[in-house]
């Protein structure tokens, strides 16, 4: 005849969360070290797709469907200049709706009161303007007017000084105006202010080779057309990519070619194994400190099914509530960063706090591994013995 146990799944539980809490200074050492683990692979993470993000800025703000570009271009700045046969060749492919030529620059800015500050400036098609960021004062049309230039109002706005309508300022010798305050999607990852103009003022403004063009900005007719575009562009010895492509391009150049995604990883390993080996040595002891009345319960008719149950409950429960600890802290500390520094780049995403979880799951396995293998040996003679 089957014999029932005496405990039912609710009561179990009960029992082992009385037994967590109870021991104040075991579950709060258990949670600290989750929650600051936690805390810092959230912001780890958080920082490098923040980074990721801002690098991929100007393709984000531009808009184009398709970018050509040198096959040695590996990120947005770097641009190589494209000879002007490709404008041309480019716009006769079957498929474009349209092309057009952008350049992309740093010059050195003289301000009013005898500072320089290094500034990116973007040349626009002078017909269409296209890739125009959207204007927050100021007329589009007064970019034509001479030395006309917008600002983007970003994080870096103030250190030209947080010019408006009608300020002036040097680039290399040349007079600039501002026509145009101008709001973007994304901020820059350089920390350098960021104009717009037509493309023969910023390649007269600029010093060049002979060649002109960074980008070819195209726009397909429909997105079947995107293959043969990239076809014959490849047969012309150039490259095109969607702005998708581009901006997995632009990351996989900061992930593996710079140390940014090594050392962001390297940091958010060490937070793992220093969660993971705090967590796993708390919880063991709090196994061995309450040893005898796990051996209490199990010699009052408690299965080692239900001893496996109260461990991964524990484990369970302190592992999640460290993890919801640790992702509140680090939404605090970044939104209190980005109020007071708005360059901060870090952005939490799904995939950081899925990373995250998975990270925190191990963390409770192991813990769980580690007590459970104590538990079960425990023999109920040998606890009433002593």
């Amino acid at each position: 005849m089957k014999v029932n146990s005496p405990f039912q799944k609710p009561g179990i539980l009960i029992i082992a969360y009385k037994l967590l809490v109870n021991d104040k200074s075991k579950f709060c050492a258990l949670l600290i070290g989750i929650t600051f683990a936690v805390f810092l692979m959230v912001q780890m993470t958080s920082l490098f797709a923040g980074i990721l993000t801002r690098s991929s800025a100007t393709v984000n703000n531009i808009g184009a469907s398709v970018w050509v570009m040198d096959p040695a271009v590996n990120n947005v700045t770097a641009s190589i200049p494209l000879p002007d046969y490709m404008l041309d060749a480019v716009r006769s492919i079957d498929g474009v709706s349209y092309a057009v030529p952008m350049f992309s620059g740093t010059g050195q800015a003289r301000l009013p009161d005898g500072t320089f500050q290094a500034v990116s400036i973007i040349g626009l098609d002078d017909t269409s303007l296209f890739g125009r960021p959207e204007l927050a004062q100021g007329q589009l049309s007064d970019i034509y007017g001479e030395n006309g230039f917008i600002v983007v109002k970003d994080a870096e706005y103030g250190k030209l000084n947080k010019p408006g309508i009608g300020s002036e300022f040097e680039i290399n010798d040349h007079r600039a105006v501002i026509v145009g305050v101008a709001k973007v999607a994304s901020n820059g990852l350089f920390g350098i202010p960021t104009l717009y103009t037509t493309f023969s003022r910023a390649i007269q403004y600029l010093p060049t080779t002979r060649f002109t063009v960074s980008y070819i900005l195209v726009e397909p007719k429909n997105e079947q057309a995107i293959g043969r575009i990239k076809q014959e562009v490849a047969r012309l010895g150039y490259l095109a990519l969607t702005r998708d492509e581009f901006n997995e391009r632009i990351a996989n150049f900061y992930k593996y070619q710079t140390g940014v995604g090594t050392n962001l990883l390297l940091m958010t390993v060490i937070s793992f194994i220093v969660g993971l080996s705090i967590s796993g040595q708390t919880f063991y002891t709090f196994i061995l400190e309450n040893l005898e009345k796990f051996g209490a319960l199990k010699a009052i008719g408690a299965k080692s099914s239900e001893l496996i149950m109260m461990i991964l409950f524990q484990a369970t429960f302190t592992a999640l509530t460290g993890y919801g600890m640790g992702v509140g802290l680090c939404t605090l500390i970044i939104s209190l960063a980005k109020f007071r520094l708005p360059s901060y780049a870090a952005m939490i995403t799904y995939g950081n706090l899925g990373l995250a979880l998975g990270m925190v799951v191990i963390i409770a396995g192991v813990s769980s591994a580690i007590g459970i293998r104590r538990v079960l040996r425990i023999e109920p003679f040998d606890i009433f013995r002593g």
